[in-house]
Parts: C-alpha cells; sequence; structure tokens
C-alpha cells in the first residue's frame, strides 16, 4: 500500500533523469507522508502527530 501510494501521488508521470532525482522525490514524498498527510486509519492526523499523542497520553514509570 505505500508504495502504491507513493507511485499514485507523487512519481505517477514524471520523467526522472537520475537516480538521486529519484531518491530525493521519494524521501521528499516520505517526509511529507509522515509529517503533514492525514490519514483516516489515525483518526485523521499524521502518522507522527499520531505516534506523539499516544506517548503523551501513557503513564509515566516511576524512576527507579
Amino acid at each position: 500500500m505505500l508504495f502504491g501510494s507513493l507511485k499514485v501521488e507523487r512519481l505517477h508521470g514524471q520523467r526522472l533523469k537520475t537516480v538521486r532525482e529519484a531518491k530525493d522525490e521519494t524521501v521528499d514524498w516520505l517526509l511529507w507522508y509522515n509529517l503533514a498527510r492525514r490519514q483516516s486509519t489515525l483518526a485523521y492526523v499524521s502518522p507522527t502527530q499520531f505516534e506523539q499523542d499516544w506517548h503523551a497520553n501513557q503513564p509515566r514509570q516511576p524512576n527507579s
């Protein structure tokens, strides 16, 4: 699913001239996907925000 989204949302129809250009496009998309793209399966928040919220809601462990 992830790579299908990458191809459809970022790379479809592009003519990339170098491997470096393909890598840059992929990294840019992955950063956007994790930091900004809202995910319906995560209650319409980004994966990064979901993880931050999850950690913030975990009970604190006492220091040993």
